[in-house]
């Protein structure tokens, strides 16, 4: 039970209270290896990597904070300064794009799961690390003009900005649902 325990305890870190260090070269690595030993039906492969970190997150929330403000000329200055900030405080940020085979005979939602399952993996991993992490999306990942910036084709998809750094404060903890009221038994 004590591998377990390692995996009840995992929260999320808010962003905000992620700060230098992150993991080093080689961490990224085995955190990448980790995450793509998902179940992929089919070895698809449906997913990939973009990594952001150092100067490129200042670049990338300079251009979501021009970019909030042409879909909305009059957002408030707070929310222009929360994008420009938004991807400022974790010192990686590893983006998982879906990258999916259409018309194939493993289901696209399965492809989809497959995906998940690596930003999930990706958070344990930068747990059992020692780093604290959070998983986000927001308006940036579904955005047309900050995809095609990111180098996201078309038919690609944003699952997650996964948030790797190291916690400046111990994680919130947050009520959890009871699983005995999910669970249920089939019988005939």
């Amino acid at each position: 039970m004590k591998d377990l325990d390692f995996l009840t305890r995992r929260r999320s870190v808010p962003s905000r209270l992620l700060g230098a260090p992150g993991p080093d070269p080689d961490q990224i690595e085995a955190l990448l290896a980790a995450a793509v030993r998902v179940p992929d039906h089919g070895k698809l492969i449906p997913w990939r990597f973009l990594r952001i970190q150092g100067e490129a997150r200042g670049a990338l929330g300079e251009l979501l904070a021009a970019r909030g403000l042409e879909r909305d000329p009059a957002s408030p200055a707070a929310a222009v300064e929360k994008d420009r900030q938004r991807f400022s405080h974790a010192p990686l940020v590893l983006t998982v794009i879906a990258s999916l085979t259409p018309g194939h005979k493993v289901p696209e939602q399965e492809q989809l799961l497959s995906g998940g399952a690596v930003c999930f993996a990706l958070l344990q991993g930068a747990q059992a690390l020692g780093f604290g992490a959070q998983w986000l999306t927001g308006w940036p990942a579904y955005d047309p003009v900050v995809k095609a910036r990111l180098g996201i084709a078309a038919n690609e998809s944003v699952l997650g900005f996964i948030h790797i750094g190291t916690a400046s404060a111990e994680a919130p903890e947050r009520l959890r649902p009871d699983v005995h009221s999910l669970l249920t038994d089939w019988s005939p």
